[in-house]
């Protein structure tokens, strides 16, 4: 598991998995909160982050960015505080759970139990302690959000990026429209550093490649 510093306030935690590819937990050090953006393969892949800010007594808010499996079944390490994600992302896991988990159940990383977020929304949230915007973007999966930190210009699009260099496109669940219509509002937004599920870190101009090749 590797542990890089992105900006002051921004830690990108990266488990190697073993099948061969890499899964990526940040970590946003805010004012009021301390935001985790998504929960990996289950208590394992929480327990590097709650070492790292042990001493933080601030309160955690807990992002999914997607209903697939190996961004939410670390939720019941953090069962008892906020757990955010859109509202259709909350029904999907209910109704894929057992099959995502028998499927994939030689990922487990620990406990994994069943834990439903807890704060949905539809097409936005912000914290403005912490200028952290939550924003409903569809694309590999109909229920994706992004979260942009404004104070540092970072992104977190979850998996709207392919899972590596050579293969920048997602799997889409959605029209190809709509999925160019979230990376036409990536555009509009004020980063420059650009985090995803599995990839590398990217610069903003990954997204226009995107287009060109659509």
């Amino acid at each position: 598991m590797k542990i890089n510093k992105i900006k002051n306030r921004s830690i990108l935690f990266t488990h190697s998995v073993p099948l061969g590819w890499d899964l990526n937990l940040q970590l946003i050090i805010g004012n009021k909160y301390n935001y985790i953006i998504d929960t990996g393969l289950g208590s394992l892949s929480i327990e590097p982050i709650k070492e790292y800010i042990k001493h933080d007594n601030k309160s955690i808010i807990a992002i999914n960015t997607h209903y697939h499996w190996d961004h939410i079944w670390g939720n019941s390490s953090l069962r008892d505080c906020t757990i955010i994600s859109h509202k259709s992302c909350r029904k999907m896991i209910e109704l894929d759970w057992e099959y995502m988990m028998n499927k994939n159940k030689n990922y487990i990383a620990g406990e994994v139990v069943m834990c439903l977020p807890n704060l949905t929304f539809e097409k936005e949230l912000y914290f403005p302690e912490d200028k952290i915007r939550i924003v409903h973007t569809p694309g590999h999966t109909i229920d994706s959000i992004s979260v942009f930190d404004e104070i540092e210009k970072t992104i977190n699009v979850g998996d709207n990026i392919g899972d590596s260099i050579d293969e920048i496109i997602p799997i889409l669940d959605c029209e190809k429209d709509v999925y160019i219509n979230t990376l036409l509002k990536y555009k509009e937004m004020d980063f420059d550093i650009c985090m995803s599920g599995h990839n590398t870190i990217l610069k903003k101009q990954v997204i226009e490649k995107i287009l060109n090749i659509l």
